[in-house]
């Protein structure tokens, strides 16, 4: 088992979840995060702005103020699913843009369903 976790923009989070149940991936966690990349600018974000705003953000950026809503989906899939569950959260959330997202594959040492005391894969499946 693996556990996958994928940061995706929050106007994507929606359409992820989607995809991954017409998938057949409907259980998943989805949290709401805040954080940022490498990248110390939004270009779309600075150009529109004046002079004086651009200087206060970028500075801001520099100094790790700046922090961009996203949104955290968790799923748990069998060892020979994670390549299609990764492919789907991919074809949803690739633009060719930075902040299209980061996608994290996890070893999983078990699992246990709490109501049936079933563990392992049943416990997922």
């Amino acid at each position: 088992m693996k556990e996958i976790i994928a940061i995706v923009r929050m106007n994507k989070s929606g359409q992820t979840r989607d995809a991954l149940a017409e998938a057949g991936f409907s259980s998943l966690t989805a949290v709401k995060v805040m954080g940022r990349g490498r990248s110390l600018k939004h270009v779309n974000m600075i150009d529109k702005v004046d002079e004086g705003t651009r200087e206060m953000l970028l500075m801001s950026m520099l100094q790790g103020g700046r922090l961009i809503p996203k949104r955290m989906l968790m799923l748990v899939v069998p060892d020979h699913e994670v390549t299609r569950a990764v492919e789907t959260i991919i074809s949803v959330n690739r633009e060719g843009h930075a902040g299209d997202g980061k996608i994290f594959v996890l070893p999983m040492l078990d699992a246990m369903r709490v109501r049936t005391g079933e563990s392992g894969e049943a416990a997922i499946l």
